[in-house]
């Protein structure tokens, strides 16, 4: 199996730089090839379910199945190997989708929905390197929740998984960034993010909703000091 020494490179798209946050468009793959060692990977990958909706399943989905093919693509080994290979830690949501290419670990994230419907799961899974021994459960219903992508994760689910992470980790990357999402949390907790998409609607999202959340910070974390020096003219 090919790993990421082997993969050709190809020219990357300049990022887009937002207060700590570098957001690139492209193919993930590519783009990870270029990159340095990150502290800790924190996705939700694609699960291949437009092959499932082809199939006759999952027929009640937010979003128009035509457009879910274009991305939802099966997550491969190489993609695993390399997101393994270039960071410290490890939480991967949807883990039950590609568990063969994961190894065993002791450590689960579970996002309890607090929801009964024959048509979605109760809860999700998130696989974990194992930085810690425990697995935890996350409880939060999705109701309410207005989605700009099909997959999206709540912020405060994205928040909380951060929040897990050892104190010393400083760089997060997402390699399947959707609309943001893990790019929000990491503006709002202060964390230095590096996020990849592959489709240009999504990134624009992206893009805006990152922004959004640098000009309305929260309160008690401190904000990069070159978006302080833009917001005050210097």
């Amino acid at each position: 199996m090919r790993s990421i020494g082997m993969y050709k490179r190809k020219k990357i798209n300049k990022p887009v730089i937002i207060g700590d946050c570098t957001l690139y468009q492209g193919d993930c793959l590519e783009i990870m090839s270029t990159l340095g060692k990150v502290d800790a990977v924190v996705t939700d990958p694609p699960y291949g379910l437009g092959d499932w909706n082809n199939r006759g399943t999952n027929k009640n989905r937010p979003f128009d199945s035509d457009e879910t093919q274009k991305w939802d693509r099966p997550l491969l080994g190489i993609h695993i190997n390399t997101m393994r290979e270039i960071s410290k830690m490890q939480i991967f949501w949807g883990a039950n989708y590609y568990l063969d290419f994961l190894p065993r670990t002791k450590q689960m994230y579970i996002w309890n929905k607090n929801i009964r419907n024959m048509h979605f799961n109760d809860c999700e899974i998130a696989w974990c390197s194992g930085w810690r021994e425990a697995s935890r459960v996350f409880d939060l219903s999705p109701n309410g929740l207005k989605k700009q992508h099909p997959t999206q994760k709540p912020l405060k689910l994205m928040k909380w998984c951060i929040e897990k992470l050892p104190k010393e980790t400083k760089t997060i990357l997402d390699p399947f960034m959707g609309s943001g999402t893990t790019g929000v949390a990491c503006a709002k907790l202060g964390r230095k993010f590096i996020g990849i998409e592959l489709e240009p609607k999504y990134f624009d999202i992206a893009c805006e909703r990152i922004q959004k959340a640098y000009d309305q910070p929260d309160m008690f974390v401190e904000q990069p000091k070159k978006l302080i020096q833009d917001k005050m003219g210097l």
